[in-house]
């Protein structure tokens, strides 16, 4: 008989488990077997709680866009200023806990995996929607709207793009330097948006 309450720390063990086996292996095939013995659970106890390898994948993934969330709105409380939220943005997407090896790897794998399942790409699509309306409601108050939508492109861009650098090269910025070049991409695409509005 299983205990009461233990469901839930078994579930959350199993989701860091499946985090912490694809960053490991590099890629989702990952057997059920071993993310559950990583968590210390029966196989048989990970498939009647999720019902699938597929699902495990699925709430791994929630939980790591589900923490990036947490972390985005942490920080945006703090910022007083426009370009404050932009820097709490930029700070959320590089904290040690987002930027974390394991995370990254499996970062990629879901992008990859968005393009066999429906599920994957709709959480990823709320990803990106809701980073994207976090950058363009900054950069609105700074810029116009069509600069505004233009640079949370590029930063968006670039975020991806250090993401991977990360997850395949060994001479990839560290997190500080990933923001502070976030940071200057920003302050010269606003300037550029100044100039162009001023000529």
């Amino acid at each position: 008989m299983p205990k009461i309450g233990m469901e839930p720390l078994r579930k959350d063990a199993l989701i860091r488990a499946a985090i912490v086996e694809v960053g490991t292996m590099g890629s989702l095939d990952v057997t059920v077997g071993r993310i559950a013995r990583r968590a210390g659970v029966s196989p048989a106890l990970a498939h009647h709680y999720f019902g699938s390898k597929e699902q495990i994948l699925l709430a791994a993934m929630r939980r790591i866009l589900s923490d990036f969330g947490a972390t985005v709105r942490e920080l945006l409380a703090e910022a007083r200023t426009p370009r404050q939220r932009l820097d709490a943005i930029f700070a959320a997407c590089f904290t040690a806990d987002q930027f974390h090896p394991a995370v990254i790897v499996a970062w990629l794998n879901f992008y990859v995996h968005a393009n066999q399942s429906p599920d994957a790409a709709r959480l990823l699509a709320v990803y990106a929607r809701r980073l994207d309306d976090n950058l363009v409601h900054a950069l609105r108050q700074l810029t116009g709207v069509d600069e505004a939508r233009r640079i949370a492109q590029g930063l968006a861009s670039l975020i991806d793009g250090l993401y991977i650098r990360a997850a395949l090269q060994d001479r990839a910025p560290d997190r500080a330097e990933a923001i502070a070049m976030l940071s200057d991409y920003c302050d010269m695409s606003l300037g550029r948006a100044a100039a162009r509005s001023g000529s």
